[in-house]
């Protein structure tokens, strides 16, 4: 099957996805650390934001778009599991991006490693925000 593509041009797509990916990350991610609660890794469950929203329509339509961009980086992350690039992370963050049952207590399981918690404070001092609360067993 031809898609009218030869090798360099392949490997130019891939380079300008790595580089991209990597940029979202730097910007994406201590954006989205800094702007959750200090609270909420300790919390029994998630707040579920679609059941506050004033806007139910908005909040099902913002829902569904980040779903699909959630699943979209998560197909780009495992692309660039086996090329150059941000794969890993990539994949990390779709999943984070993603409403799915066990999220929550995904999220908690990864931030319990060890340094994932330290290394979120240190990004959230780095803007002047509280620590997160330190997530219970």
């Amino acid at each position: 099957m031809d898609l009218g593509l030869d090798w360099q041009q392949l490997l130019l797509w891939g380079t300008g996805l790595s580089v991209l990916a990597m940029i979202g990350t730097i910007i994406g991610v201590p954006w989205v650390v800094t702007r959750l609660p200090h609270d909420y890794f300790s919390r029994p469950q998630r707040a579920a934001w679609r059941e506050t929203a004033d806007e139910p329509v908005f909040a099902l339509l913002l829902g569904v778009c980040k779903n699909f961009l959630g699943a979209l980086l998560v197909l780009l992350g495992l692309v660039l599991l086996v090329t150059p690039g941000q794969g890993f992370l990539t994949l990390l963050l779709g999943l984070l991006m993603m409403n799915f049952p066990g999220k929550y207590q995904l999220e908690r399981w990864l931030v319990q490693r060890p340094g994932v918690l330290r290394a979120l404070n240190w990004l959230r001092g780095r803007r002047n925000q509280v620590p997160f609360d330190t997530p219970a067993e």
